[in-house]
């Protein structure tokens, strides 16, 4: 496109520059990365790079809302590092897809009266449309969205990888000196048919029947059907993960009731690589926090499984329970069973209360089968947050049933509370109230006895448990006594006796539990399954993939009345008769089957679509083994292999991070990738946060009508005003009910996508949070317009710089801000690398600029200013984009020996930071690299109200 003919670098200039050099990039596909094999390989005599940079951003769901200035804030700081990287001479790897399914795009499609589909695709179109308009160097030919049918096909084809495999505990991983492995089902069948591995009762599997086989095979896959609590919310239609339940045990959009219910549901079974998900955390550099979110969610627990055997009315049933400390069973005075427990479930309980039972026991009931049905029905209403929540009051009930205690023989009463959850451990615990303050709640509550098994410190006054390590007493019977004995040498003694009596084992588990993949909801990947007569579950050949989604206007959830506890879930896939009941050959003649209505949920696309970024255009496989082994593969740096750098938010780093993991794990076992991790190293960005205003009455004003007006006194002090009333300031997240959101469109209209791309970048260290300021953009404006000053006459737009040599002075501060600049660039301190440029900048206003300087500050600016960079560096006679030239570097070590001295920088007279600065360094460039320090920011929320600069020694900052 053309440029109008004014000179002067205004926001409408730099529109017109930004949009030119937005569509040259798109015309001659300038970030295009070869890959070694496939479609995208170079062309004839081109030369495949050997350094390559795989940069990733977390995959985004394209919101129908669009961006506003919080989201761009990591995805402009990896464009700005993919432009660094290219001008190092890597072959970088980056470009943006969109999680296209799931429950948001759905329950849009249902506000709006259109198909999911169609607001999928227009959302999609305008994020894309968004980031283009901020400069953003994503390779297009890789871009992809989980909603098309290629990836879909590709997501189910993994499915059944994982479905079509078991875990062998002992089989030799595929690193060296490691143990377990996923592996076919086929080579099952060849050890269950060896006897290498026993079958599910011990019979040869030559006995067994075809239905019999079918289930032990079923028995050990990675992804299983099984009957599991999920959450269900009335008012959607639709279940819930439990990431998107609040704490108050409502739906995280539309504020609806969630209530439990048990629901046949697709299963991955990612507790058989706990410890792998857990040990491999060593191999890749994530932050420390994150690692340890990690490790705490697979929440791995040494202990051991006890039997008692609770004597209901139907007979005697074994309660078995998991505790990490079996050697306080003596001190168990009774148990506490979920209300889901199946043991609730049949018809064993008494019907009517047994001798000594207490009043408050019972509910207020006239049965036990009443006040069990009742509890139950309570129970049900609940959010598990809730259940859990250990500041609110124990409730439950007696269920009628005794269990023996399996150390002494006594008989304890047997409870139902909704505290204890089916889904954690085996839904029963042995309740040891003078040690575990929940159980001791409960005792307290319902007048159970308390049974000290340690000794406390001398004083201690029993008006709470005692869980510290003590001298065990009282834990003896004929065959074994605990008594004197310390935490580490009785859980052994005890696991031993039990194991030895068969009332137990010593017993590793999990906090983690098998991955419910099953959502009843239309938007999402189907599942390649059908179903014959029989119920039997088949899998689709790889010819029949994908199954897409019917295309019907009939794809809303059934409406419940939001409170209505006792509805039931209805995938809508369930009322289309016609895609549901299918005729279909899979090798034995053409039959009827059904196909599964459920759907797989939007994690499903989000575990692998960094793999499909590599060659997205692949219909022979989800990814060539060695264009895989090219990005991804393992080097000396990065032992297990992966991306080499995903940025992103910390609150994706459990579910997303971790399931991601698993799969790839199952596809690294099945010899599908060369990596054993998808993401080598993982940087959490901090968020951009904004002011809200909220009036008299607690109503929220728009933001940006408000005005600051400051006292006359000369105090310094500030108040809010909007229209002539004062109004109080607060801080936080960006959003609609605040009325604060600020769009990345209007800054690229009032000021250019440049200077919003600076300003970003330039307000503090990338993983902290930051507050947006709309009027201290003009700042990073300024830079820009002086950058272009100093290198354009603004009345006649002819160069100003000069071909003389640079000045001592200015030849060793360009030094020192090239090695500067290219450090910060390294280890993503953007908004350093900015201070120092500007450094620069401010000393070339005051003099000659010469060519060689005016290039190398252009070069610097590039990665995180590329348009006005683009503009200039042609401006300054180049005929090929800059994207590709090299980086400037120091070639005289010389430059960079200079007379420096130490800066005191203090924030409110405390010192936060030293900085290392010329002498002569002048007192608005040691403001500007203060203001800037990672450990001033820290104390900042905002422009700082006062700055005293005493150059070159010393700053001081009053926020």
């Amino acid at each position: 496109m053309s440029i109008t003919p004014s000179h002067r670098y205004t926001a409408e200039l730099a529109g017109q520059i930004e949009l030119k050099w937005q569509e040259r990039w798109e015309e001659k596909e300038i970030f295009k990365a070869p890959n070694p094999a496939g479609d995208l390989a170079p062309a004839p005599g081109d030369q495949l790079p050997e350094d390559t940079f795989y940069l990733l951003d977390m995959f985004p769901y394209p919101s129908g809302k669009g961006l506003h200035v919080g989201h761009p804030l990591g995805y402009i700081a990896t464009d700005t590092l993919a432009r660094f990287a290219r001008m190092q001479g890597k072959n970088v790897l980056y470009t943006m897809g969109y999680d296209s399914f799931g429950l948001p795009a759905e329950q849009y499609a249902v506000q709006t009266g259109q198909h999911p589909r169609v607001t999928t695709e227009e959302n999609i179109a305008n994020m894309r449309r968004q980031l283009r308009r901020l400069g953003m160097s994503h390779e297009q030919r890789r871009s992809v969205a989980t909603t098309d049918v290629e990836f879909m096909r590709w997501t189910q084809w993994i499915f059944l990888q994982i479905y079509n495999s078991w875990y062998d505990e002992k089989a030799p991983g595929r690193a060296p000196g490691t143990v377990g492995r996923a592996r076919p089902i086929s080579e099952l069948v060849g050890e269950y048919a060896a006897g290498r591995i026993p079958t599910p009762d011990g019979r040869p599997w030559k006995e067994l029947s075809a239905e019999e086989r079918n289930q032990a095979i079923n028995s050990k896959r990675l992804a299983y059907i099984d009957y599991a609590p999920v959450n269900w919310a009335p008012g959607l239609g639709t279940v819930l993960a439990n990431e998107e339940v609040t704490a108050e045990g409502r739906s995280e959009r539309g504020n609806f009731p969630v209530f439990k219910r048990e629901l046949r549901q697709w299963m991955m079974r990612i507790t058989a690589y706990a410890d792998r998900l857990a040990d491999d955390l060593d191999l890749v550099d994530w932050p420390e926090k994150v690692r340890l979110m990690q490790r705490n969610w697979i929440g791995k627990s040494h202990g051991a499984d006890v039997d008692f055997v609770a004597h209901s009315a139907d007979g005697d049933y074994t309660l078995r329970v998991f505790t990490t400390r079996p050697d306080t069973l003596f001190g168990a005075t009774f148990m506490v069973v979920s209300p889901e427990h199946p043991m609730l479930a049949g018809s064993g309980l008494p019907g009517e209360w047994p001798e000594g039972t207490k009043q408050i026991w019972t509910g207020g009931a006239g049965t036990p089968a009443v006040a069990v049905r009742a509890y139950q029905e309570d129970a049900a209403r609940k959010s598990e947050v809730d259940r859990v929540d250990d500041t609110k009051d124990k409730t439950g009930v007696f269920t009628g049933i005794f269990a023996t205690n399996p150390v002494n023989g006594k008989k304890i009463p047997v409870f139902t509370a909704d505290y204890v959850m089916m889904g954690y451990g085996t839904g029963a615990i042995m309740a040891v109230p003078a040690h575990d303050q929940r159980d001791f709640d409960f005792a307290k509550a319902f007048d159970l006895e308390i049974v000290p098994t340690m000794k406390p410190e001398e004083g201690f006054d029993w008006q709470s448990a005692w869980v510290q390590d003590g001298e065990i007493i009282d834990s003896a019977n004929e065959e074994i006594s605990l008594n004197g004995m310390h935490l580490a040498e009785a859980v052994p003694a005890i696991s031993e006796w039990l194991e030895s009596k068969g009332l137990g084992k010593a017993t590793v588990t999990y906090r983690l539990r098998d991955w419910l993949f099953s959502r009843q909801r239309y938007w999402g990947e189907p599942f390649p399954i059908v179903y014959d007569e029989e119920g039997r579950a088949h899998d689709l050949p790889e010819s029949m993939l994908p199954v897409e989604l019917p295309d019907t206007p009939d794809y809303t959830p059934r409406s419940f009345d939001p409170d209505d506890a006792q509805s039931n879930p209805e995938p809508p896939l369930g009322r289309l008769d016609d895609w549901v009941n299918v005729e279909l050959d899979l090798g034995d003649g053409p039959k009827m089957y059904k196909r599964d209505t459920n759907t797989m949920p939007n994690w499903a696309g989000s575990c692998w679509y960094e793999l499909r970024y590599l060659d997205p255009n692949n219909d022979e496989s989800f990814v060539d083994p060695r264009v895989e082994e090219y990005w991804m593969g393992p080097t000396d740096k990065k032992k297990a292999g992966g991306t080499d750098l995903y940025v992103g938010g910390v609150e994706h780093a459990v579910l997303h991070l971790l399931y991601a993991r698993f799969w790839h794990k199952v596809l690294y076992d099945l010899g599908h990738l060369s990596s054993s991790e998808p993401f080598h190293k993982l940087f959490n960005q901090g968020y951009v946060q904004a002011y809200a205003y909220t009036d008299q009455r607690g109503q929220y004003v728009p933001a940006d009508e408000v005005e600051e007006v400051a006292a006359t006194d000369g105090s310094g002090e500030v108040t809010y005003v909007w229209n002539g009333q004062e109004v109080n300031r607060e801080y936080g997240k960006m959003g609609k009910s605040l009325k604060n959101i600020v769009t990345p469109d209007e800054m690229a209209e009032q000021y250019g996508a440049d200077t919003f791309r600076l300003y970003e970048m330039s307000m503090g260290p990338l993983d902290v949070d930051r507050p947006w300021e709309t009027r201290a953009v003009v700042g990073s404006q300024r830079f820009l317009q002086r950058l272009w000053r100093n290198i354009l006459n603004e009345e006649t737009g002819e160069l100003v710089v000069v071909d003389s040599q640079p000045d001592a002075e200015t030849e060793k501060l360009l030094a020192r801000t090239i090695v500067g600049v290219t450090e910060d660039y390294e280890n993503m301190h953007i908004n350093t690398a900015i201070a120092k440029m500007i450094v620069l900048n401010n000393h070339l206003t005051t003099r000659e600029v010469p060519r060689s300087v005016a290039e190398a500050l252009v070069l610097m600016v590039a990665p995180v200013a590329p348009h006005v960079a683009e503009e200039l560096w042609e401006r300054l006679g180049h005929t090929e984009s800059l994207a590709y030239e090299p980086f400037p570097v120091v070639t005289d070590q010389s430059l960079l020996e200079d007379d420096t001295v130490i800066a005191i920088i203090q924030v409110k007279g405390k010192l936060r930071d030293r900085l290392q600065v010329p002498a002569d360094i002048s007192a608005e460039d040691l403001e500007k690299l203060a203001l800037a320090s990672e450990k001033v920011q820290k104390f900042l929320t905002g422009e700082p109200r006062k700055v005293i600069v005493r150059e070159p020694n010393l700053v001081n900052i009053v926020p």
